[in-house]
């Protein structure tokens, strides 16, 4: 189990992105548009610079639903490695049987 704090601190950033999203989409399209002067999009480069950093997309990590684990995650079921398997165990995923051999 992954520590209570982390776990935290990624939903906290989750949140900053979901909010600050439409502010950074806007100033990147600024930023971006070749046809405005190198002035204006020098100035939004700045603002977005001032944004918190949290804010950033790529800040936020995938962590497993279940455990917290950051690592061996599968994205498409939300889940780490060692998650799946012991629900898989168990029954709780459906589809999913344990293969031995």
């Amino acid at each position: 189990m992954a520590k209570t704090s982390a776990i935290e601190k990624n939903n906290r950033r989750r949140k900053s992105v979901a909010q600050d999203a439409s502010k950074r989409a806007a100033l990147k399209a600024i930023i971006m548009n070749q046809s405005l002067p190198i002035e204006e999009r020098f100035k939004a480069t700045l603002k977005l610079a001032s944004l918190p950093r949290d804010g950033s997309k790529t800040r936020v990590r995938n962590r497993c639903e279940v455990t917290g684990r950051p690592r061996a995650y599968y994205r498409k079921l939300k889940m780490s490695r060692i998650a799946l398997r012991e629900l898989g165990n168990f029954g709780k995923v459906p589809g999913i049987v344990k293969s031995s051999w």
